[in-house]
């Protein structure tokens, strides 16, 4: 059976091809999967928008208003890390209801991907760090408030560390948020996960794995959880800009297939989001994005 991919056309808010966020990387991972025959016509699907309820769960209201509107404070765009404009909010309405799908395809057929999301760093209050909305903490509350689940795990091994997730879900019981990132990396301040692994620069492939097989059976053991999501960043690889962790395509293709082989293994349902990546080199960059649908093309 194909993966479940969700994408959307309208992930990518066309930024200049020298801005800092690569957001070309969107079509071009579209691109990348096709080419690996991963894009399969009847395994795509397309959000609409995340409706205002939905993102009410996780963001203040106001803040959502703004987006939506296009009426987000300078200082707010500036934490960002750009303007919200009419494309940059249907971006992060898209994303984060893309999200959501992903979540739902995964609970129906056991793995589902969005070619978008893990937009770590917003938090309750606001955006920041090129997130607008976290679409992983919206998703989470979404499939509680709908009573589709009653435990969630978050593993987030973006470059990162997973601020926002924490911030928003941090006095949710029924969901557990990990982080394993880069120790001297963005964020300057940390907003504390239920679990965070802090890890030196030039960590790695070896280290790095061996860290990664030790903390899975204890996340396992915490509980009986209902979905996992899986923020599968690329910013910890050698040639990314803004992360230091040094690992390769071997190290990628290995942490991902270790983290969905491990849950699939017990019959959790796994959403993959694609998480950071920032290499100057973009069809690069989609390809490394690509290694997370090929790891979970293996258990659709």
């Amino acid at each position: 059976m194909p993966l479940q991919i969700v994408h959307h056309p309208d992930y990518d808010a066309g930024f200049a091809v020298n801005h800092r966020f690569p957001m070309s990387k969107y079509p071009l991972l579209m691109e990348a999967l096709r080419c690996r025959g991963l894009a399969v016509a009847e395994a795509l699907s397309m959000p609409e928008p995340a409706p205002a309820a939905w993102l009410k769960l996780a963001h203040a209201a106001g803040y959502v208003d703004q987006v939506i509107a296009c009426e987000v404070p300078e200082k707010i765009e500036r934490e960002i890390g750009f303007p919200v404009g009419r494309r940059v909010s249907l971006r992060a309405q898209l994303a984060t209801a893309g999200t959501v799908l992903a979540a739902r395809l995964a609970l129906k057929h056991g793995i589902a991907c969005n070619a978008a999301g893990g937009s770590h760093h917003a938090r309750r209050a606001q955006g920041a760090g090129f997130c607008t909305f976290n679409d992983v903490a919206v998703a989470s509350l979404v499939l509680l408030a709908e009573q589709a689940v009653e435990n969630i795990l978050v593993v987030d091994l973006d470059v990162h560390q997973g601020d926002g997730t924490a911030d928003i879900l941090k006095d949710e019981t029924r969901a557990f948020t990990f982080s394993m990132h880069g120790d001297r990396n963005y964020p300057a301040r940390k907003i504390a996960s239920d679990l965070d692994i802090a890890l030196p620069d030039g960590t790695g492939d070896a280290a790095y794995l061996d860290r990664l097989r030790v903390i899975l059976p204890e996340l396992s053991a915490r509980r009986r959880w209902d979905i996992v999501f899986y923020n599968a960043g690329v910013d910890v690889h050698a040639e990314d800009r803004l992360g230091r962790l040094a690992l390769s395509d071997d190290g990628l293709r290995v942490r991902d297939k270790t983290v969905i082989s491990h849950f699939r293994a017990a019959g959790i349902p796994v959403c993959g989001v694609i998480g950071g990546g920032y290499s100057a080199d973009v069809p690069a960059l989609a390809g490394r994005h690509a290694i997370l649908f090929e790891a979970a093309a293996g258990y659709a």
